[in-house]
Parts: C-alpha cells; sequence; structure tokens
C-alpha cells in the first residue's frame, strides 16, 4: 500500500472541507478569498491555521 497517496488524499479531503466551510461561513467575501487562497496555496499548513483561527460555518457556530 501506497501511503504517500492515502495522505494526499486525506490532505485532499481536509482541505475541501476546510473550503467548503470558509464559503459557508458569514465572513465577508474579501476575508473568504483569502482564507481559501491560504488554503489553497498551503494545504497543510493553511488548514492549520484555518483550524485554529478561520471563520467558521453557520451551522459550526449553531
Amino acid at each position: 500500500m501506497e501511503y504517500a497517496g492515502l495522505g494526499g488524499l486525506v490532505v485532499l479531503a481536509l482541505n475541501i472541507w476546510a473550503i467548503v466551510s470558509i464559503i459557508g461561513s458569514g465572513a465577508g467575501t474579501g476575508s473568504k478569498v483569502l482564507w481559501v487562497l491560504l488554503v489553497l496555496v498551503l494545504p497543510i499548513v493553511g488548514f492549520i491555521i484555518w483550524l485554529l483561527a478561520g471563520p467558521r460555518s453557520s451551522r459550526a457556530a449553531a
């Protein structure tokens, strides 16, 4: 089994989840664009930063 491919798939899934959550958040458009760019350009680091400080979806806040 190739673990690098599996790890990449996990990172991809987490980044998709982060982007969907960012888009569904109540943050302003400019803020959303910057967060999505951060997650896309720095997949692992950007995800961790979003997890700690990023905007949450409106469902998560309720």
